[in-house]
């Protein structure tokens, strides 16, 4: 780096050419800013990297927002960074009034334990190493060492520009690009804008490779065998991964089938989420991997893909979760599916039923409905085992409150034109869960 004093004195120049120059120098990765956010507020960050964009003529800066997920780390201009360095010691951070969990303490009420895990889920709010047991501490820094840095801003998919929220593991010579084009049909990633409208008047997909296993109005979902359409599949990861921090498969998909929402019309089947599942799952997940392009989220798809994922299982004979860790929306969307179900079954129950009956209606695990009552005082532990404890007022209750209205979209099993593979493990027989 030029050291700042020899280029002043180089240049020769006035107070105001000097001043100039020396903004023209980068920051210093490691070192602690108040950044001004796309909120418009100013909140501590850390620089991650610097580069030279040549088409604006000036740095730019990746930084890390402390204590938020990595999803919201971004590209800034050096004009939303303070002048000044911020001293980021503990004390001062707790002390800080834009510490995002002091917010809670403004309403001068007892911030209970589930209202912290649901506002830090919904915020974003990311764990310190010190919260995490070693073994997960130290898989988290390895994990931060290799994506830590996304270098693609964003992506052209459809209609739709994306902003990305993670690294993905694209070839180098797309993964350093700020934007790439994708093909919402066939998937195929591009550098450039002109290559991707060629692609476009060429391309003769208008559907994911596969069968189509559901179809309801709009909406339909394919399951694609990653062993007969493996380009595809690794395609799909790789954009996957650019929402999804903790996703570690992108190009061994042959043991997985995907299944593949879109939203039809005249001119094709378009994208809107998937999940994925191994073919033969030794923990019995019935999920790997889930995900709806944000474009889409927030209108019941991510719900509708869970509830398949269940009615899977279900023609299976076979209880499923899954796999973990899932992402921070990943987490409030299976809570709230999982919730719902249970309320609908309790509100019509007549009589006792246990955690075992409920587990082999719904396909859920048994420890998933377990945590699940739990968060919502349903349940206590009597002599060894959990024992559901509830009153038609209080299931009542909760079925009034927001947080665990209707889906918005449903699963119609007549539209469901699928039978499970002889493969399949039956993991309800087999006792696991």
């Amino acid at each position: 780096m030029t050291n700042k004093t020899d280029k002043k004195e180089d240049k020769g120049a006035g107070d105001n050419e000097d001043s100039e120059s020396l903004e023209e120098q980068p920051l210093d990765i490691g070192e602690h800013y108040l950044v001004r956010r796309r909120s418009d507020d100013w909140h501590p960050a850390e620089i991650i990297q610097t580069r030279y964009n040549d088409q604006e003529n000036h740095y730019e800066y990746y930084v890390h927002y402390e204590g938020y997920n990595r999803r919201l780390d971004e590209w800034v201009p050096r004009d939303r960074i303070m002048n000044s360095r911020f001293d980021m010691s503990e004390q001062q951070w707790k002390n800080s009034e834009r510490n995002p969990v002091d917010l809670l303490d403004q309403t001068d009420r007892k911030i209970t334990r589930n209202q912290k895990r649901k506002h830090d889920e919904i915020n974003h709010i990311q764990k310190t190493y010190a919260e995490m047991d070693p073994t997960t501490a130290a898989l988290e820094k390895e994990h931060e060492a290799i994506t830590k840095v996304k270098y693609i801003d964003r992506i052209q998919i459809g209609v739709y520009e994306i902003d990305t929220w993670y690294f993905s593991p694209y070839p180098e010579e797309y993964g350093k690009q700020s934007k790439l084009w994708i093909c919402e049909y066939c998937l195929k990633y591009m550098r450039l804008e002109k290559t991707y409208k060629f692609h476009l008047n060429d391309c003769s997909w208008r559907q994911p490779p596969g069968k189509e296993i559901y179809r309801k109005g709009t909406l339909s979902i394919w399951e694609t065998d990653a062993t007969q359409h493996k380009l595809y599949c690794q395609n799909l990861c790789l954009l996957a991964k650019l929402f999804l921090d903790h996703k570690t498969l992108y190009f061994d998909v042959e043991p997985f089938l995907f299944y593949i929402l879109c939203e039809v019309n005249e001119d094709g089947a378009h994208l809107v989420g998937y999940f994925s599942k191994e073919k033969e799952s030794p923990d019995g997940n019935n999920v790997a991997c889930i995900l709806t392009l944000p474009p889409f989220q927030r209108q019941g798809y991510g719900k509708l893909l869970i509830a398949f994922s269940y009615e899977l299982s279900k023609l299976e004979r076979a209880v499923g979760s899954p796999e973990k860790p899932l992402s921070d929306l990943g987490k409030l969307s299976y809570r709230s599916y999982w919730s719902w179900v249970l309320l609908d079954i309790l509100r019509d129950f007549r009589g006792s039923v246990s955690i075992k009956d409920l587990s082999e209606m719904t396909s859920i695990t048994q420890t998933d409905i377990i945590s699940t009552l739990q968060s919502m005082n349903m349940v206590k532990y009597w002599k060894g085992q959990h024992v559901i404890c509830v009153t038609p007022k209080l299931v009542e209750e909760h079925i009034r409150s927001a947080q665990f209205k209707r889906p918005r979209l449903t699963v119609d099993v007549n539209a469901l034109l699928w039978q499970p593979p002889n493969r399949k493990i039956n993991y309800a027989k087999s006792g696991k869960k």
